[in-house]
């Protein structure tokens, strides 16, 4: 295809996405498949790359926009298959944390020990939240972060490791290659989502999605994906800052399906995991501004702050693995809990919550991740 095809495409798509609330037109699947390829092979320049993000931005993506974007960024994944009959797909969000210690980081590990594979993947910095990270706590922690996919995936086959975390810029080069782009539209365009659901170590047999949400608008989104994706469940939690974790003070909204079955709604309450708190999550020790951190982003002094945060992450977590009690504990517990009874490994929350203690109480998820550290 010659360069003046592909502008003519581009020109195409944002004559029609980016002209206004009322006036903008919905592209097709195949339509926003293209458009986003080109933004990923560097075919079309910058600027029309940013244009065309936030105009599905701002018009709202619809389902098949959402669709064709998904593909462009599937098709396009480096993909390893790790021979399990189960594996759990943990994906945070890739901007992170600011208002709590996230205990997720850990979570592969205690699943592991309990016989759930499980693989984590994200980046190590990503706008416009710039929060603490999977990456960086485990990195603090002195867990590999710098797997390929076959890596990861042989150590989610190990029997004595079970889990693994996979940074996009080893599984998808391209997609990463737009975080400065990202940072420079600043608003969240439908990657945000999306890329969650790249899977870049998906199970020989059933590969179960668990993601978390803030705004309910993403309910339908997460579920309607994960099920293009094909994923053989999806678990979609309104999790503590849009993570996989839930609030430990209060009930949760969760919508999930399984086995292709119907969508199901419900509200989880930490209470029948045996889980009574006062606090939503680990605390940070200040909570940091967040209406002055997006209105201005010092990247230096931020650098520098999480850097600290996820030292105390690091510490935090391990503490847990290593019979702590506290909030990052008792989020490992629920979050664990809420996971395994929706993969079938158990048939109620108490008892599923019960399996994620033995693992803790056991030293099992301790070993676990420290035999993935050393690995």
């Amino acid at each position: 295809m010659s360069d003046a095809g592909i502008e003519a495409r581009m020109a195409s798509y944002l004559k029609r996405i980016a002209t206004g609330p009322e006036m903008s037109k919905d592209l097709t699947r195949e339509e926003a498949r293209d458009g986003m390829e080109l933004i990923l092979r560097n075919a079309v320049d910058q600027v029309q790359a940013a244009v065309f993000l936030i105009a599905l931005r701002m018009k709202r993506e619809s389902d098949d926009e959402n669709r064709g974007v998904l593909d462009a960024l599937r098709a396009t994944t480096h993909v390893a298959v790790a021979d399990v009959p189960d594996l759990v797909d943990l994906a945070d969000p890739y901007d992170g944390f600011l208002r709590h210690l996230p205990a997720a980081p850990f979570l592969p590990a205690v699943l592991a020990a309990c016989g759930a594979p499980t693989v984590s993947h994200g980046c190590r910095t990503m706008g416009p939240k710039f929060g603490l990270t999977h990456h960086q706590i485990l990195a603090a922690a002195g867990a590999r972060v710098d797997l390929t996919p076959h890596e990861a995936a042989a150590r989610a086959d190990d029997p004595a490791i079970g889990w693994a975390y996979v940074d996009q810029r080893a599984f998808h080069p391209e997609l990463h290659a737009l975080v400065e782009l990202r940072r420079l539209i600043v608003k969240r365009p439908c990657l945000s989502t999306l890329e969650k659901l790249c899977g870049p170590v998906r199970a020989s047999g059933r590969t179960h999605l668990v993601v978390g949400y803030v705004h309910s608008a993403y309910e339908r989104l997460l579920l309607l994906v994960a099920r293009e994706a094909g994923y053989a469940s999806a678990l979609v939690i309104r999790g503590v800052e849009g993570g996989v974790a839930p609030p430990l003070n209060s009930q949760a909204r969760v919508i999930s399906y399984r086995s292709g079955g119907a969508d199901e709604s419900w509200k989880l309450d930490p209470r029948e995991a045996g889980i009574e708190s006062d606090v939503r999550a680990a605390p940070l020790a200040s909570t940091p501004d967040q209406t002055a951190a997006d209105e201005s982003f010092d990247e230096a002094s931020q650098e520098r702050d999480l850097s600290h945060l996820a030292a105390r992450a690091a510490e935090a977590g391990m503490d847990a693995l290593n019979g702590k009690a506290g909030p990052t504990r008792d989020s490992l517990v629920l979050a664990a809990a809420v996971i395994l009874r929706q993969i079938g490994c158990a048939d109620s929350l108490s008892e599923s919550a019960d399996l994620a203690r033995r693992a803790l109480d056991s030293g099992e998820a301790q070993r676990r991740f420290l035999a993935f550290s050393r690995g």
